[in-house]
């Protein structure tokens, strides 16, 4: 928890913000898995994280911007609740942490909404993710449960991602202590990685070093040999010599701080000579869009250079063909990088995408494009001091989707369909740093991660 002056000023920047009426904002309970008192693992929502710092079930809050009130709503355990769970701070003393002075106990906090409703004060909530608290917004302000996102308030959903999106030093630092246990986590699979052994005897090492390190993954491992699906949870494939792997993964601080780092590695500790090449090419593309970056500059501008780079590469390889620009304007290098070069993230991996990500990704200036590929860029406006992204380009050879426009002949102009055969098997590779733009550039945070050929190679035989 930092201290409860950073929460009392960013709550105080968010009642400035928004100005009027009464901000609702409820943090998550427990969820089962298959009965009741068999829970899922509890994660806080990252928005009363950022406002209120209570890392912990059964709490909501509300800021009375009218009325200069905040209340933190909440249940001191029972005797019978410490015979299971333990003691545990009340709810005053985990408010007056944050620098909230007023609590109450939760049956209070539906009186407290049906009369600002009933008052005809505006009531303020963010757009909403799950279910338990949709069915809250829907019993206390009568807002049917289907419909509850159509009602969330613009001026706080803008509010809140101009805040959250701009870090501080203290969380900065966070994101680097995430990014230390991604480096463990990376590192130890590129030495346990090797053929003959099953994805899951890695991906249950990794996750037990995020798991004991820090607060767990900041998001299910993709890790496997088929790396030309994009966000493979699968994980029971034995590996092979000369495959390669694409582990993307990524630990969260003790205070959710999020990181997100991939790299591929071979299984059996080297790179053949094509996989070398192509690796080398996305290596290429990732390092001349990180250079690209710095306040005013477009993250479109950047995935579009990082496209760039892939297709001449491609084309030496004799797998593209024609002019580059021209290829990447009609989209053609999207059988190969499918996906956006990247993201923002901090106390969520994809960071506020639940909150609504256009409004966090794009502005009045840039539009988000519906050509594929450049579709799936979740991040194409202009960056600005203060945000952390990720880059992460990558080439895939994915036999379904190369099969389908071979024979719809898509962007034939500028691909070598008959060549593209020697590739149906290849797989797949990805690397990703998380970079932070600074007033004048960028700085790739945290320790070095093994990710140059040589590097990786020698990781691999340690």
């Amino acid at each position: 928890m930092f201290s409860a002056q950073t929460y009392i000023d960013r709550r105080n920047d968010l009642i400035d913000m928004v100005g009027y009426g009464m901000i609702f904002i409820p943090g998550n309970g427990e969820v089962p898995m298959n009965y009741a008192a068999n829970e899922y693992h509890f994660r806080q929502d990252s928005s009363f994280l950022y406002y209120f710092g209570i890392d912990g079930s059964g709490y909501d809050a509300i800021i009375d911007i009218d009325n200069d009130r905040t209340i933190i709503f909440g249940n001191d355990r029972t005797l019978d609740d410490m015979v299971w769970m333990g003691p545990e701070l009340t709810t005053a003393e985990k408010a007056d942490a944050v620098g909230v002075e007023e609590t109450a106990p939760s049956k209070a906090l539906g009186t407290i909404l049906k009369t600002a409703l009933l008052s005809g004060q505006h009531v303020h909530f963010l757009p909403q993710y799950r279910w338990e608290n949709k069915m809250k917004i829907e019993e206390y302000l009568g807002i049917k449960i289907g419909a509850v996102n159509m009602f969330a308030s613009e001026i706080l959903t803008r509010s809140v991602i101009s805040q959250r999106s701009v870090k501080s030093e203290e969380e900065i630092a966070e994101i680097e202590k995430a990014i230390e246990i991604s480096y463990e986590m990376n590192t130890t699979a590129m030495r346990l990685v090797r053929p003959g052994i099953y994805e899951r005897e890695v991906y249950g090492a990794i996750e037990g070093i995020s798991l004991s390190k820090g607060s767990g993954v900041s998001f299910p491992i993709i890790f496997s040999v088929n790396g030309e699906t994009l966000h493979n949870h699968y994980h029971g494939n034995l590996m092979r010599e000369g495959q390669i792997a694409v582990l993307d993964s990524g630990s969260e601080s003790l205070m959710h701080y999020a990181s997100d780092i991939t790299r591929t590695i071979p299984v059996s500790g080297k790179f053949t000579d094509i996989q070398k090449e192509i690796y080398n090419n996305v290596l290429r593309a990732q390092l001349a869009s990180i250079e690209m970056i710095k306040p005013g500059v477009s993250f479109r501008e950047c995935h579009l250079k990082a496209a760039e780079v892939i297709t001449d590469g491609l084309k030496e390889i004799g797998i593209m063909k024609g002019n580059t620009q021209d290829a990447v304007s009609n989209g053609a290098h999207a059988l190969f990088m499918p996906h956006g070069l990247g993201h923002m993230m901090g106390l969520d991996v994809h960071d506020m995408e639940g909150l609504n990500e256009n409004l966090v990704g794009y502005d009045d200036k840039i539009k988000r494009s519906e050509q594929f590929g450049l579709s799936a860029l979740r991040l194409g406006r202009e960056l600005e001091p203060g945000f952390v992204l990720t880059v992460e380009p990558g080439t895939y050879f994915i036999p379904r989707l190369i099969n389908n426009w071979k024979k719809e002949k898509t962007n034939a102009e500028y691909l070598n369909f008959d060549k593209l055969d020697e590739f149906m098997d290849f797989g797949g590779i990805r690397i990703e740093d998380d970079v932070l733009v600074t007033e004048d550039g960028y700085r790739v945070l945290g320790k070095p991660i093994p990710k140059t050929v040589e590097e990786v190679e020698q990781a691999c035989s340690l």
